[in-house]
């Protein structure tokens, strides 16, 4: 393609991106808010939601206490989670709530509020703060709406996070193990049991709990031995009771046998 054509070319979308570009400034810089609540709509509708939220901030002050403020402040707080900034979308949405407490749009704002900080929950092995922010406020929002279609949502959300935590606590617990902190590691497992009575790893955690615990009592210095290794044979006697058939069973058996032969030689000593 010659070079004249491809330049011409060039010039007319720079032109029309110029031209596109005018029009929106037009509409902003317009000073109508009837023209930019309008122009926000359809751009909201659209999908072009960076253009819409600057028309809704332009004009929230203008429609305060008229019907058309509770809608403009409604989309404007999605406005941002549609743009993924989830921080501040949880923040209006939780502000629309505040505001329009009556509004019917406020049951859904609330849930938002709380879905934001969830999409703001972090892999397991990252700090946890927006997951324990979204569980708090996905449980009030049960709490709130017993009735809500929502409510088995928030449920299976609040089991997913709560399962993310369960993770991260036994993660932890692993990571004091394998450094050879032994009493950290089950203070980390036993705290893992409190705070998820219902876990299904609890065979898992307690075996856990049983290692940690032989390996400290091989550690002790000789006056706390005899006494830790006690602590173990009431841990595999307990294990044993409550998991008869478990795979670990038999580990847990050849551990108690060397505990008797130790205590034994700890009498002796």
């Amino acid at each position: 393609m010659p070079y004249s054509i491809r330049l011409f070319i060039g010039m007319a979308l720079l032109s029309l991106m110029v031209s596109c570009k005018s029009e929106f400034e037009k509409i902003r810089t317009s000073g109508d808010p009837e023209l930019l609540y309008k122009e926000a709509l359809n751009f909201y509708q659209e999908k072009e939601y960076q253009k819409a939220q600057t028309l809704f901030e332009l004009i929230i002050t203008s429609f305060r206490g008229r019907k058309e403020g509770e809608d403009i402040y409604f989309k404007y707080a999605y406005t941002f989670y549609y743009l993924e900034d989830y921080i501040l979308a949880t923040h209006y949405f939780k502000t629309f709530a505040q505001t329009y407490g009556v509004s019917p749009l406020r049951e859904e704002a609330d849930f938002m509020s709380a879905y934001s900080n969830y999409q703001l929950s972090p892999t397991f092995r990252l700090d946890q703060e927006y997951t324990l922010k979204a569980i708090e406020e996905l449980e009030n929002f049960v709490t709130l709406y017993p009735e809500s279609k929502r409510v088995q949502e928030c449920n299976l959300l609040i089991d997913e996070m709560r399962s993310k935590l369960e993770e991260k606590a036994y993660e932890e617990g692993k990571l004091y193990f394998n450094i050879r902190q032994y009493q950290s590691a089950i203070n980390s497992f036993e705290n893992l049991l409190k705070d998820f009575p219902e876990t299904d790893n609890a065979e898992q955690v307690r075996y856990m709990i049983f290692r940690a615990s032989f390996l400290r009592a091989d550690n002790s210095v000789l006056e706390r031995r005899k006494e830790r290794y006690e602590e173990t044979q009431d841990l595999i006697t307990e294990f044993l009771q409550k998991y008869a058939k478990s795979s670990y069973r038999k580990e847990m058996e050849n551990a108690r046998d060397q505990i008797v032969q130790k205590i034994k030689q700890l009498n002796n000593v």
